[in-house]
């Protein structure tokens, strides 16, 4: 299927949650009446802690930080600054291909990162992209996914953690996942890593991934 690309803001012009939101709302009715390509929103959020259907109270934070629900499958998770969003509204070539398309973007985020020498991996029974434990540190999840299907069109997406701070998921069990850590591409890498430097050639994996 056709896909086009719109960046809607990297830092400092961050987009807004609710908004952005709100567009891909409007796309899902476009696409959905084809009245609109597919489409994959580039983006980085200010600090926002968004909560799927699977979220459960005792993993939301505990210091009073506002939480908005959203409707994607899921636990709780932090988008914010240093953190490359890719949102897919994106109308599936047979609605019953979820897992397909969800590997496809767990496959294009261990794509790049193999390009920058980090080598990611899957884990059986936990989404998103993960770097295995050496015996030192514990599994890290480096890149996260939580998608909602609704009549064959995606919306919601991925998360790649590129050069943002770790502390935003201390007040959380992010993705409710306890026994494991977050890491990024920079603390990785011992360099600094933003989500506008990496995010064309995502865009381009992406492209090649799914649409092929």
């Amino acid at each position: 299927m056709p896909l086009v690309t719109e960046t809607l803001g990297f830092a400092p012009d961050y987009s807004d949650y609710q908004r952005t939101w709100d567009l891909q709302k409007r796309y899902h009715e476009e696409v959905l009446a084809e009245d609109r390509e597919s489409t994959v929103l580039l983006l980085e959020h200010p600090p926002v802690y968004t909560a799927g259907k699977r979220t459960e109270d005792h993993e939301r934070p505990t210091d009073g930080t506002e939480v908005v629900d959203v409707d994607r499958g899921g636990k709780i998770t932090w988008h914010g600054p240093g953190q490359l969003v890719a949102y897919l509204v994106y109308k599936l070539h047979d609605p019953k291909e979820v897992r397909l398309f969800v590997s496809q973007l767990e496959d294009s985020m261990i794509e790049l990162l193999a390009e920058y020498d980090i080598e990611a991996t899957t884990v059986e029974g936990r989404a998103g992209v993960w770097i295995l434990g050496d015996g030192t540190r514990r599994d890290r999840k480096i890149g996260a996914i939580g998608i909602r299907i609704h009549e064959g069109v995606t919306m919601h997406g991925l998360a790649l953690n590129c050069s943002n701070d770790l502390a935003a998921y201390e007040s959380i069990i992010a993705c409710g996942i306890a026994d494991a850590d977050t890491t990024t591409m920079s603390a990785e890498l011992g360099r600094n890593v933003t989500p506008e430097d990496v995010a064309n050639r995502l865009d381009e994996i992406l492209h090649n991934h799914i649409t092929a």
